[in-house]
């Protein structure tokens, strides 16, 4: 900043107006670029959060598709338990059919 050519002696500074003004006038210009800057940053950080949403998204979907999957197998187990339970050992069968076949023999 330029002092004024009369005032110099001064201890205190004074400027003209028209210095005022360019002053004024970069640091206006310096303010808009570093906003520009956060403006720019916050769009791509935006963009990132809009792909993850898409992402988790499709993984919620998934998760449900398998949580009902989970089920049916569930309840499938359950039916396959019960039916094992009324089935005869392969040991037990041979046995039955040793015996059959000495009583038909006899």
């Amino acid at each position: 900043m330029k002092k004024s050519g009369a005032q110099s002696n001064k201890s205190e500074s004074t400027y003209t107006q028209k210095d005022m003004e360019r002053y004024m006038g970069v640091l206006s210009e310096t303010h808009n670029e570093h906003l520009k800057a956060m403006k720019e940053g916050f769009q791509i950080i935006n963009r990132k959060l809009d792909g993850h949403s898409k992402v988790l998204d499709s993984h919620t979907e998934m998760i449900g598709v398998l949580i009902e999957d989970v089920s049916i197998l569930k309840d499938d187990m359950q039916v396959i338990k019960r039916e094992l339970k009324k089935k005869v050992d392969y040991d037990e069968f041979l046995s039955l059919v040793r015996r059959v076949n000495k009583l038909e023999k006899a």
